[in-house]
């Protein structure tokens, strides 16, 4: 007697209307699951006979994967995450020797004590070489991305690999000329994006996805920082930050990395030391605490921080618009236009010469923390905000290489020292404007310590990293509450949540629009689709402005699984009312440039989309 066949479930179902409004997705196309009939609903395509065989294959995948997940498989992880530790810090460390060695090529015979020496020369003597000298690393670094674009990986082949490890190694000697020349960027991008890349190398070799993959790109993210800064602690929070958990869907990740990451930024950190020096980054003046009473001008120091580093990534942004919209009205080529950017960044440096990169020296020149240094005045320093911005904002937007984090620190610390000279001369001394008998302020040093953090923080969305870069640096516990008061009210006021007017202008017309209760769940429903939206729009803005924060993406592995219903419908369309006349529907849309527009009923407020024959 033959055995009776086994039921079957169909193994995917979907249903349309007869017009299914039209899927917006922000990252990439996906092509569409089921094909679409003429008719113009969806033909459904059931599988039914090879349902128990794909649910055998699933449970065999799952059996493997949970035998992967057990002790030698993570110990090889673990042990991975040890070599791309060690590969990260030699790579730092040749990156970083690089630099200077083009710095001593094109500035030979130059003192190695910051760009401010150039205020005492002669501008007729050095206005060429501070020219031309950016400039030649724009020309090199344009031919650079030109072959870098050029290299295609399409393919999963040997070959294909071959070609993406050049990228990244392209990108580091794009970057290395960047800043040997001098342009307004820094190094601590590119080093993390060394890591990365290393960490991604060794997943490809070993076939690794999700959670393996995920641990080795945050071990080589916190190797990054713990070599380029020479402080593991920072760099193990800045992994957990930028990569653990935007990417981890899971708790269970967090924990499984941990070991790996703090493995791999130690051995980095050691690799640095050994071929950099024990010293920090950058000269650390003593910290000045007087008293408790001083907390508050810490805390609005956080607030101009936070107002500036705004100031920086809508600069940034804007400038990047602006190029943009000048190559295709010109016809610019691409290749030429980091020479561009150096050819300004050289002009800037005529009359402010800081904005160069010096490596730190120019921020401890801010800090006037190296001896028979003279200090800037508070004018002084104010400019070299405004002017390093838009330095740092015009070499991003030409497509010179480099990094964020040097550029943030400097800006803060010009911040953080005009305000505390501001605020000594306001309150202390004999001359002072009010005098306060509880309030003795701190030395400008203090203020501009506070400041570099409270920059960090808001132009790269890493304030727990920030507090521990510079109390790891400072070594001193008092910095610590100035440090998480200003932080905080800088990350605060420069969150892109605060700035969503899109979302506020949506929920004010659902607002004046419904009353009842089921109306009042959809503009809850509405608010959160908006909102998710917004935040991905500047996630988006936030890896252009820094693209060494977004070096895991996990929607590039899995992104249908990850993938949620607000972030890929449209969020952003017009409504009319069912009275509204065709012609006038028609002309919104042509005005707004949209294919659809949503028709609404009242008091119901049920939705009707208007198929692309309208357009």
């Amino acid at each position: 007697m033959a055995p009776a066949a086994t039921p079957c479930s169909p193994c995917l179902l979907l249903a349309s209307s007869a017009y299914p409004p039209p899927l917006r997705l922000f990252r990439g196309a996906v092509r569409p699951l089921l094909p679409r009939s003429r008719g113009g609903g969806v033909r459904l395509r059931i599988r039914c006979g090879a349902a128990n065989e794909e649910a055998e294959a699933r449970r065999g995948e799952q059996l493997k994967a949970s035998v992967e997940e057990m002790a030698p498989g993570l110990d090889l992880v673990t042990l991975a995450a040890c070599l791309v530790g060690l590969l990260t810090g030699v790579s730092v460390v040749l990156f970083n020797l690089s630099v200077h060695e083009i710095r001593d090529l094109f500035w030979d015979g130059i003192p190695l004590r910051g760009a401010s020496w150039l205020r005492e020369e002669p501008t007729g003597e050095i206005w060429q070489r501070v020219i031309l000298v950016p400039v030649s690393g724009g020309i090199i670094v344009g031919g650079l991305n030109m072959l870098r674009s050029s290299i295609k990986t399409n393919s999963d082949g040997t070959v294909s690999n071959i070609k993406g490890v050049f990228r990244p190694f392209l990108k580091a000697v794009a970057a290395s000329f960047t800043l040997g020349t001098g342009n307004s960027l820094g190094p601590e991008g590119p080093s993390v994006e060394i890591g990365s890349a290393i960490a991604k190398g060794f997943g490809n070799v070993f076939g690794w996805e999700g959670g393996k993959k995920l641990s080795l790109v945050a071990a080589g993210s916190a190797a990054g920082i713990a070599s380029g800064f020479n402080a593991a602690v920072a760099g193990c929070f800045f992994a957990v930050e930028s990569v653990l958990w935007p990417s981890s869907a899971a708790s269970s990740s967090l924990s499984n990395s941990t070991p790996m990451v703090i493995l791999s930024a130690v051995i980095a950190s050691i690799v640095s030391e050994i071929g950099l020096g024990s010293d920090p980054a950058f000269t650390v003046p003593e910290y000045d605490f007087r008293s408790p009473t001083e907390l508050p001008l810490y805390l609005l120091l956080g607030v101009f921080c936070g107002l500036v580093s705004i100031t920086l990534s809508r600069c940034t942004a804007l400038t990047m618009d602006a190029v943009e919209s000048l190559q295709k009205a010109t016809g610019l080529p691409r290749a030429s236009s980091p020479a561009l950017g150096g050819l300004i960044v050289g002009l800037l440096a005529l009359i402010y010469p800081e904005v160069l990169y010096w490596g730190f020296e120019n921020v401890d020149i801010l800090l006037e923390s190296r001896p028979f240094t003279s200090g800037l005045s508070a004018s002084v320093l104010v400019q070299l905000i405004g002017v390093k911005i838009l330095a740092t904002s015009l070499c991003r937007a030409f497509g010179l290489v480099g990094g964020y984090y040097a550029p943030s620190l400097f800006i803060g610390a010009a911040t953080g020292m005009a305000y505390g000279k501001f605020m000594r001369f306001t309150f202390t001394g004999s001359e002072a404007l009010f005098h306060v008998p509880f309030l003795d302020v701190a030395s400008p040093q203090a203020y501009g310590l506070v400041g570099m953090a409270a920059t960090l923080a808001g132009v790269c969305k890493v304030p727990l990293t920030s507090v521990l870069l510079l109390f790891e640096l400072t070594q001193d516990y008092r910095i610590v509450l100035p440090l998480l008061g200003a932080v905080g009210l800088s990350s605060w006021i420069a969150s892109p949540q605060r700035f969503s007017t899109s979302s506020k202008a949506k929920l004010d017309f659902l607002e004046e629009k419904t009353s009842t209760i089921q109306e009042d769940e959809i503009v809850s429903s509405q608010s959160q689709q908006v909102t998710s939206a917004d935040i991905f729009d500047s996630t988006a803005d936030l890896c252009k402005l820094e693209s060494s924060l977004c070096v895991y993406d996990a929607r590039d592995s899995d992104m249908l699984e990850n993938l949620n219903v607000a972030e890929a419908m449209k969020t952003k369309y017009i409504s009319v009312s069912v009275k509204t006349s065709v012609v006038e529907a028609l002309n919104l849309m042509f005005a707004e440039k949209q294919p659809f527009v949503m028709i609404t009923f009242l008091p119901s407020f049920s939705k009707l989309f208007v198929p692309n024959k309208l357009g």
